[in-house]
């Protein structure tokens, strides 16, 4: 199903109380969440701070799930972990966050307030002047040649 067709379903699942999980399209979110593989617990945005997970609207039923680096006033800067751009919205826009993610098959909730989510995503903001050249040499382009055998 088109995201333009189920994300605005799932908006009106959350604006009436429930929790949605979402599979998870896309590779914005690399290196830790992966396409097809993971999976989103949302619910309802009770407050929205800097380095939260949301899902937002950047643009009429255009959705992303990506990572506040910046609010001011009413408006809010996103980027994804995989992404070095940004995108932008108003907190008007932000209509889920991330609870928590399903990763790699498990059935454990990894939680976004975890110690575990939290050391990552502390280290993971602070080495965006790096994350160029780390998101590189994680690519799938790259030739198995220039990896390291295991």
């Amino acid at each position: 199903m088109a995201n333009a067709v189920l994300l605005p379903e799932v908006v009106r699942l959350l604006e009436e109380g429930h929790t949605v999980t979402l599979p998870l399209r896309g590779y914005s979110m690399r290196p830790f969440l992966e396409n097809g593989r993971d999976k989103a617990l949302l619910s309802k945005p009770e407050s929205i701070n800097v380095g939260d997970a949301v899902l937002a609207e950047i643009a009429p039923k255009h959705f992303v799930l990506h990572r506040i680096v910046s609010i001011k006033g009413d408006h809010v800067i996103l980027r994804g972990d995989g992404n070095i751009g940004v995108e932008h919205c108003r907190l008007g826009n932000v209509k889920a966050t991330a609870i928590g993610f399903y990763r790699k098959g498990r059935e454990k909730l990894d939680s976004t307030d975890g110690l575990k989510w939290r050391v990552y995503s502390w280290i993971w903001l602070r080495l965006l002047p790096l994350r160029r050249y780390l998101l590189f040499a994680m690519h799938p382009h790259i030739p198995r040649r220039w990896k390291k055998k295991k």
